[in-house]
């Protein structure tokens, strides 16, 4: 395999392969690659996983949830209190300090969520910040959210996809100037932000003490955009990078083979779906508009022999349109679809296609799942089309109403809520291509209510209908499978967020 790698590098197919290797424990810098990169860095302005990655290693939120036992801590901030349902106050740290040199102050946390609420701002996933109204500054270290209505998830959600950004700075540079030279609180400072390669990050030596996740080990990290996959793997066996994920079944069990490396495999909260043009807005007469048609569709796919095959490392089908252990998830009373090619083409005739129909399908990544899925869709009839786009591509397709069906694959922001993934894309929002105003109501009873069972009851009710409708197939989890150097150690998480501040070398 080692020779096979260098004949890669020899032949100069390896992107990013010009300059000197500077990964390893010799430099004390840890590359990390990955397929993809996210289109602004600034973790409100992207919603790719290579961003929320970024935005861990670099800013800090208000609240810190511990991985391992799922408790709320303070971080940012120090103390919380629910001054009524609508009403969050919350004491900020003193002492903190942005790598710019500017202290943390409540009207750093005020600014952000305001600026964030603006339609000018133009975030990219609303749903993690539109439970807010306002935020405003109380006291010399003390804030108040003001929310629009209950939201007994919000601890969650401020403990993840919300960091605060130093307000004076963002006002100074804008946020074109604040892409390039990015500023958090963070336990690394971003270096060099280089489009299209990647972003140099190294230690904050000035980072709080006290802070529930520690100082970082390892001096500097670097994030490389390495987009094929061969690529990666490469530049891995030949040292040009300690890290790399998403690896496919086949190749993670070949890399177990090398003594150089350690290879985990892991579950992890992201959840792949189908998401189908309810409204018909992609093509005249979309056969999709019809629920027998997206019902038919379900049946046609063996995802269970997909997840056996290909996707393999822990996966589980999933039947409700969340990932199960989130809370409030379930797939109690959801319609499970089971394989039947015989009763989708059933369906299909009845719908008025019995020699099928030819439609659109698009996808970001995991080419190999999407190609697997025509093949199922033309075993009944349906004649699919691939278009293989890049995830800000493959998202403004859907959401301008651009492509008839999108192999989604959704995350949560790693936030263990069901409204993390309800809310984002059947509530009625840009995501939402269904807009049932039955499921939008019951998703809106269920973010906000105090009784948790009230919550699940209402969740209950808009995934069964989700399902029953096939607004969406949900496909399975995803597993990840992660290779890196055996110098490094690394834990991987369930939540999909490799926590490079607490790695090390051995």
């Amino acid at each position: 395999m080692r020779s096979a790698a260098a004949a890669l590098l020899a032949a100069g197919l390896l992107a990013g392969a010009a300059g000197p290797a500077l990964a390893g424990k010799a430099n004390d810098t840890l590359v990390y690659a990955s397929d993809s990169e996210p289109e602004n860095v600034s973790p409100y302005h992207n919603s790719a996983r290579e961003g929320v990655i970024l935005a861990r290693n670099v800013w800090d939120t208000l609240i810190h949830r511990d991985p391992a036992t799922g408790q709320h801590q303070p971080m940012l901030a120090t103390a919380w209190t629910w001054i009524d349902p609508v009403t969050l106050e919350l004491t900020i740290r003193e002492g903190v300090t942005f790598h710019n040199g500017d202290p943390l102050t409540p009207e750093d946390v005020a600014f952000t969520f305001n600026y964030v609420l603006t339609p000018e701002a133009k975030i990219v996933t609303k749903g993690n910040v539109d439970w807010m109204k306002a935020t405003e500054v109380t006291g010399p270290h003390t804030v108040r959210i003001h929310l629009k209505a209950p939201f007994p998830a919000a601890l969650e959600y401020l403990s993840g996809p919300t960091p605060i950004l130093p307000a004076a700075y963002f006002k100074k540079v804008g946020l074109a100037g604040f892409s390039k030279a990015p500023v958090g609180t963070g336990p690394y400072r971003v270096v060099a932000v280089d489009s299209g390669k990647g972003v140099r990050m190294v230690r904050n030596d000035k980072y709080w003490p006290g802070s529930p996740i520690g100082r970082p080990k390892i001096g500097k990290l670097e994030f490389r955009v390495i987009p094929d996959g061969d690529s990666r793997m490469a530049e891995l066996m030949t040292g040009g990078v300690d890290w790399i994920w998403r690896v496919p079944s086949d190749q993670a069990e070949q890399l177990k083979q090398d003594p150089a490396l350690t290879v985990l495999s892991a579950e992890t909260m992201r959840v792949g779906f189908l998401q189908f043009d309810v409204q018909g807005r992609a093509m005249e007469a979309s056969p999709l508009k019809d629920a027998r048609v997206r019902r038919a569709i379900a049946h046609a796919i063996d995802r269970k022999a997909m997840v056996d095959n290909i996707v393999r490392g822990g996966a589980r089908v999933m039947n409700a349109a969340c990932f199960i252990d989130q809370f409030g998830c379930t797939d109690e009373g959801v319609p499970a679809y089971a394989y039947d090619p015989a009763k989708a083409r059933a369906l299909l005739k009845e719908a008025g296609y019995p020699n099928g129909f030819e439609i659109d399908l698009s996808a970001y990544r995991e080419r190999d799942y999407a190609e697997a899925v025509l093949g199922y869709l033309r075993a009944v009839g349906i004649k699919a089309r691939l278009n293989y786009l890049r995830y800000a591509a493959f998202r403004d397709a859907l959401r301008g109403g651009k492509t008839s069906i999108g192999f989604q694959t959704w995350g949560s922001f790693s936030i263990n809520d069901v409204s993390a993934f309800t809310g984002i894309y059947f509530r009625g929002g840009e995501e939402d291509l269904a807009k049932d105003p039955a499921v939008i109501a019951a998703l809106q009873a269920g973010d906000t209510s105090t009784d948790p069972a009230v919550r699940k009851a209402k969740y209950a009710e808009a995934l069964g209908r989700i399902g029953s409708e096939a607004y969406a197939l949900p496909m399975f989890s995803y597993p990840s499978n992660y290779a890196f150097s055996r110098d490094l150690a690394f834990t991987a998480q369930a939540d999909e967020v490799p926590r490079f501040y607490a790695a090390s070398w051995k």
